[in-house]
């Protein structure tokens, strides 16, 4: 297996509930539920990507935080490192642009969703912890 593919995503809280995303589908893992992101580019920093992509996926402006939580999984086909991020809406609202939907849910429905299987610890996390109510 190759390096794996270092990936930020946002942990999004606002008004007691957290900020997910549907990914398309055809992509991979599509259809399945996960926290916003994606990709760090070669030179970027992980603050950086989370601003780019969540504007991209979602037309909102954000403010990347402190690192919630980061893991490693390799899937069949690919090895990802995530890293999460505490994040907050500084600009607009959500609008679903390279997502096939979003929405905010409490912490305590995360693990009702589908989410890719890198993502279980943090939500067992979240929703132990009552996903606290820090954001925008």
């Amino acid at each position: 297996m190759s390096d794996a593919v270092a990936v930020a995503a946002a942990v999004i809280r606002r008004d007691g509930r957290v900020l997910v995303t549907r990914r398309p589908p055809g992509a991979h893992l599509g259809g399945l539920w996960e926290f916003p992101g994606g990709k760090i580019e070669g030179g970027e920093s992980p603050a950086d990507a989370l601003v780019r992509e969540i504007q991209e996926e979602l037309g909102v402006t954000v403010r990347a935080g402190s690192l919630v939580f980061e893991h490693r999984h390799v899937y069949p086909e690919r090895a990802v490192h995530l890293r999460f991020f505490d994040c907050a809406i500084i600009h607009g609202e959500p609008r679903a642009l390279g997502v096939a939907e979003w929405r905010w849910v409490r912490p305590s429905e995360l693990e009702g969703l589908e989410f890719p299987a890198a993502n279980r610890e943090l939500i067992r996390i979240l929703a132990a912890s009552g996903g606290g109510s820090r954001g925008a």
